[in-house]
């Protein structure tokens, strides 16, 4: 086989791409990202980073920004006007009355911890997160990067 043969995508990949390809909508360039939600190789929902519906978007209005004091004490500043990616993947599968137990989630960098939370509370048992975020706060132990199981399933 030579150097252009094709090589297909494994499922992980695929579903990365398409999730880098879902957050092209997002509204916010402060967080471009998006998330898909599968379950058993079919998305069931996707969203990315933007306000809820009928809100002023970054894009259209800027910013709405707060300072956040991470646990170990470190300040960053933060975005309040949109939601998360993940957040908006869960709101659209509850919108639409589809469940989420035993799904895999996937997203750009590792859940933040309310998103962490949520994603445990809906059921979805495992996240792969295309990068891993060095601050504190944001890697919460019971949701690492990477391909790997949460919560009980």
């Amino acid at each position: 086989m030579g150097e252009d043969t094709f090589r297909r995508p494994s499922w992980d990949e695929y579903f990365l791409g398409l999730m880098d390809e879902v957050g092209k909508r997002a509204t916010c360039d402060r967080g471009r990202s998006g998330c898909i939600v599968v379950r058993d190789k079919q998305i069931v929902c996707t969203g990315y980073v933007g306000s809820p519906p009928g809100f002023p978007h970054c894009d259209e209005e800027g910013h709405l920004m707060k300072e956040v004091v991470d646990e170990d004490g470190t300040s960053r500043m933060h975005c309040m006007r949109t939601i998360h990616a993940e957040q908006n993947a869960i709101c659209q599968a509850a919108k639409h009355g589809i469940p989420l137990k035993g799904s895999t989630l996937y997203c750009k960098m590792e859940p933040c911890r309310v998103c962490a939370m949520l994603i445990i509370s809906v059921g979805i048992t495992k996240v792969i997160a295309k990068k891993k975020i060095p601050c504190s706060s944001r890697n919460p132990r019971h949701v690492p990067a990477g391909r790997r199981r949460i919560g009980r399933g």
